[in-house]
């Protein structure tokens, strides 16, 4: 994490029922858990939209349709003792294949580590019994507004 610059990202809520697609980390500086949505970084001269179809595509192998921007967020956060700033676009959609709502979790391929991590679909009360913070930070405020 590069904490000397802003860092533009796009992120995107896939919902199933009361819960949300999320990868879930762990800060060992906060020895604590937190998880945020699916997405990465823009790239410079891409779109906000591109970005997030090919995050999407990288991360997943999926395709998604009714594809949306809900919000702009700016998130100032400490993670692993390092400060950062991210402008956050949420975006929210739906899997063109509908069998993905049917699993447990989805395999996550991160590119740049050439690792394979897990999303997991979680509701906010399952967040909070477990005491997982929702990342960024703003996004457990939207959700709440929106009823979810």
């Amino acid at each position: 994490m590069d904490n000397q610059h802003i860092r533009p990202i796009s992120i995107c809520l896939f919902r199933n029922g009361d819960r949300i697609l999320v990868e879930k980390d762990y800060d060992t500086v906060k020895e604590s858990y937190y998880c945020r949505p699916l997405g990465g970084g823009i790239e410079f001269g891409e779109h906000s939209r591109d970005a997030i179809l090919r995050e999407l595509d990288e991360e997943l192998g999926q395709s998604v349709e009714n594809l949306r921007l809900i919000t702009i967020i700016e998130h100032f956060f400490t993670v692993d003792g390092q400060k950062g700033h991210d402008i956050v676009f949420l975006y929210e959609a739906d899997f063109k294949d509908k069998s993905l709502y049917a699993l447990k979790e989805l395999d996550v391929y991160e590119e740049e580590s050439n690792t394979v991590s897990k999303a997991i679909w979680l509701s906010r009360d399952e967040m909070h019994e477990k005491a997982i913070r929702l990342m960024p930070e703003g996004l457990e405020e939207i959700l709440q507004n929106e009823a979810l």
